[in-house]
């Protein structure tokens, strides 16, 4: 570190960035900026939102002492408990296997396992990934932490932290797997709920300490890191232009987009918008100038392949995922971004450039193309709106089969919208209660923000919100859980928030 703090470019930079700072401390620009931050803040304080942010609900006070809460609790702690007594019987047989200490020690190192199957999981190819991998790799997971607890009494599965309303959303998942259109159809899309319910899980309850968190967030970072290179290659390389994913009509002279390891440029996309901003939070919470320069070394092919995926709904996710990131961080630089952010637009690349334009242009065939399955998609509405049509693509595929098709012929394979499929699937309880769930969990997240003390835990409680508002506004315009990796990054970043709101409780019971 001496070496490089006295070596000249370092000497260079650091004076280049004093004077810098100088001229801007001293600028009318800085002054207008601080003057509208100061106002964002004096109409934010005070506001409805700002009093639903912080007034706790009726109905998160009475689950605390529901009977409710009790039974979910006690129904996910059966095999916890079933392996205490199975331990407690045959203690010195188990105590002398070899096997058991080596499980019952991989057990009590879960929040390492989840990292571990959430970087695979980034690293896999497309071609050799089964969806298979991802639920029974979240099984294992959850399997060795409860094997764990044999030993370690004062370890427990808790769900409180996700609130009422995750009891409500599981109850209609398994109710549209109930009244599905097809059991048999719907069955493997419960199984992948299953697992994206056990990430978030593991998320919280396998983490103890914000050390832990932090490098499971970090086997995370780097499987997306791995990626975002062979992402970078690609774009080097050249792919072959898609017309489906395309309009060259409206994008001309736009290059092939990349995809990655994976199956779909959206998909890379929306997996890059859920991970940046935590290497993000990552990098502004290390200690050590080596986090840093690995958390920049991770960064920079993370962002160049974002742009390379030509994802317009993952620019516009990521721009606010990192505008929440620095308003809960920072507000008073919320305006300097977005002066920076327009000015920067001139300096882009034609093709990027270009591909912001289209954002609103109706000819694009992607944009003519989504307002069909609406339309098709409110048909069936018509008459599901209440119940669903049960779980998964797969059901409503077959919903769709009995309605009118689109302009080309075809049906709609999935609503081109979370919110839309959830309440197509799950009806309008299940639809209720997803909303609640999230609202509740971005709520608990910023409440537990301004609440802690540990600025390190800070970083990376706003970058997960930040990430969740970006993949939550990706999810107006795509459909973000079709491909199951990302449904499964999706609920590994709700228990990342999660887990941080367990963190700072701790820290305010010490």
């Amino acid at each position: 570190m001496t070496l490089i703090e006295s070596s000249l470019i370092f000497t260079l930079l650091s004076s280049l960035r004093q004077h810098l700072a100088a001229l801007w401390d001293g600028s009318a620009t800085r002054q207008v900026c601080v003057r509208l931050g100061r106002w964002m803040r004096d109409k934010v304080r005070g506001s409805v939102i700002c009093d639903f942010v912080w007034r706790e609900g009726a109905l998160p006070r009475q689950w605390q002492d529901s009977w409710s809460r009790s039974l979910f609790t006690g129904l996910l702690n059966l095999p916890c408990a079933l392996v205490r007594w199975v331990y407690k019987i045959g203690r010195k047989l188990w105590d002398g296997s070899f096997v058991f200490r080596c499980l019952s020690a991989l057990g009590g190192h879960a929040y390492l396992l989840l990292g571990l199957l959430m970087l695979v999981m980034l690293v896999a190819p497309h071609s050799l990934w089964n969806n298979v991998y991802g639920f029974l790799g979240s099984v294992a997971v959850a399997a060795l932490f409860i094997f764990g607890c044999a030993v370690r009494p004062e370890r427990r599965l808790d769900a409180d932290l996700f609130g009422p309303y995750m009891l409500f959303y599981l109850l209609c998942v398994f109710g549209a797997l109930a009244y599905s259109l097809s059991t048999s159809l719907s069955f493997r899309f419960f199984l992948f709920h299953a697992a994206a319910f056990l990430l978030a899980l593991m998320a919280v309850n396998s983490v103890e300490r914000l050390g832990q968190l932090r490098l499971t967030v970090w086997l995370a970072v780097a499987g997306i890191a791995v990626a975002a290179v062979y992402g970078c290659y690609q774009g080097y390389v050249g792919v072959e232009v898609v017309a489906s994913l395309q309009d060259m009509t409206v994008n001309k002279g736009m290059p092939g987009r990349v995809y990655s390891l994976f199956d779909n440029p959206n998909n890379f996309a929306e997996l890059l918008v859920m991970l940046i901003p935590l290497d993000i939070g990552l990098l502004l919470s290390a200690k050590g100038w080596r986090e840093r320069l690995a958390c920049l070394a991770v960064l920079v092919p993370c962002v160049a392949s974002i742009g390379l995926t030509y994802s317009r709904s993952g620019w516009i996710g990521l721009a606010l995922a990192v505008c929440v990131f620095i308003a809960l961080v920072n507000w008073k630089l919320v305006p300097v971004m977005l002066v920076l952010g327009v000015c920067a637009i001139p300096f882009l690349p034609s093709t990027i450039y270009n591909r912001i334009l289209t954002i609103t242009n109706t000819k694009d065939s992607s944009t003519r193309y989504r307002f069909a399955i609406y339309e098709a998609t409110g048909n069936l509405m018509r008459d599901y709106w209440v119940r669903g049509v049960g779980l998964g693509t797969d059901a409503l595929k077959k919903a769709f089969a009995d309605y009118p098709t689109m302009f080309d012929g075809n049906s709609p394979i999935h609503t081109h919208n979370n919110y839309l499929e959830v309440w197509c699937e799950m009806g309008i309880a299940g639809f209720l209660s997803y909303l609640a769930m999230l609202l509740y969990s971005l709520k608990s997240g910023v409440k537990a923000f301004y609440a802690s003390q540990n600025k390190r835990l800070r970083y990376l409680l706003a970058a997960a919100v930040g990430a969740f508002c970006g993949i939550m506004v990706i999810g107006i315009a795509e459909y973000t859980w079709f491909y199951p990796r990302n449904m499964f990054t999706y609920w590994f970043l709700l228990g990342v928030i999660m887990a941080c709101v367990k963190l700072v409780r701790q820290e305010q019971a010490a």
